[in-house]
């Protein structure tokens, strides 16, 4: 298993590289990457920053665990069976000791469409009650996006929903390791949820941050919401490490300026076109250059722009 923790106390300040354009990392197996050790016992599978495609068998986002002496905790189920299957032979070679919990960091394909594979072994699947409506109006959706782009590898998939669910927070202590589960406030999708180990002072963060990739904005995200969860919950919390929900693991420094910095920075694009009496087919024009590094930038861009007039326009 690749040891990742050494390098990134040393260089967090540094964003990793990412492109839509690098291959799959592991072609030995369905996920796209090999997960690494980001600190001592806490694990990701990094995303393609891409979109969901066959090749990256939909493995676009982070999928996580954390390893105890009574159990392992996986973040994100995977966006299929097989995925989820392939996660959990890298768990086996790293430790012994069983998944316990499973956690769906939202509602979204990639981090539940896995559920019935975690599920089928027994182990509990936890998410947020606002996820597990937003799978249950969208099941068949959701499923077929991703039988569209994943074909046969979308084989033995089903729509689970979680079987425990919370609203505010959930504790759960293994093998001495505090492991809060929470719900910080409304943000980039319902549901959204992060995992704090306060003890080792690492947030995985789920897609209340973002990094290396443009975050998209949905018709139901609230931009003005998730910055005001970022400042209000996040922010306090000052995580040395974080996982972000897609990109690479980093520090807050760089996830701040990747989601909560260009939010801020489209919503005033945005303002001070529709104060300049603009409309919304002058808004997908607005000046977003300052982001055209990010990868997805050429899917989102545009359409981002568009999502925020419309919220904004009448606020």
């Amino acid at each position: 298993m690749i040891r990742f923790w050494t390098a990134l106390a040393v260089a967090l300040p540094v964003a990793a590289a990412a492109s839509q354009d690098i291959a799959d990392q592991y072609p030995q197996s369905e996920l796209y990457s090999k997960p690494v050790e980001v600190i001592p016992h806490v694990f990701s599978a990094i995303g393609a920053t891409a979109p969901p495609t066959y090749e990256n068998s939909g493995h676009n986002n982070n999928l996580s665990f954390i390893v105890t002496d009574e159990g392992v905790v996986v973040i994100n189920a995977g966006a299929s069976s097989r995925l989820a299957a392939a996660l959990h032979d890298e768990i086996k070679a790293v430790t012994d000791q069983p998944v316990v919990l499973v956690i769906n960091e939202n509602g979204q394909g990639h981090a539940m469409l896995g559920n019935g594979y975690w599920r089928d072994l027994g182990i509990d699947v936890l998410a947020h009650v606002d996820a597990v409506t937003e799978t249950r109006e969208n099941a068949d959706v959701i499923l077929q996006r991703m039988e569209g782009y994943n074909r046969d590898k979308a084989e033995g998939s089903r729509v689970e929903d979680a079987n425990l669910t919370f609203e505010e927070r959930y504790d759960v202590t293994l093998g001495g390791v505090k492991i809060e589960v929470l719900y910080m406030g409304p943000a980039h999708d319902p549901g959204d949820l992060q995992v704090w180990l306060p003890d080792w002072d690492m947030l995985i963060a789920g897609d209340l941050a973002f990094h290396e990739r443009m975050p998209p904005i949905f018709p139901h995200t609230c931009t003005s919401c998730w910055i005001e969860t970022w400042e209000t919950q996040l922010e306090p919390l000052n995580p040395t490490y974080v996982i972000p929900g897609h990109g690479h693991p980093t520090n807050l420094a760089q996830v701040r300026r990747y989601t909560r910095d260009y939010l801020i920075d489209l919503r005033g694009k945005i303002r001070a076109h529709i104060d300049e009496g603009g409309d919304l087919a002058g808004a997908y024009y607005v000046d977003q250059s300052a982001w055209s590094h990010l990868d997805t930038f050429e899917e989102l861009a545009t359409r981002n722009a568009g999502q925020v007039f419309e919220e904004m326009e009448w606020e």
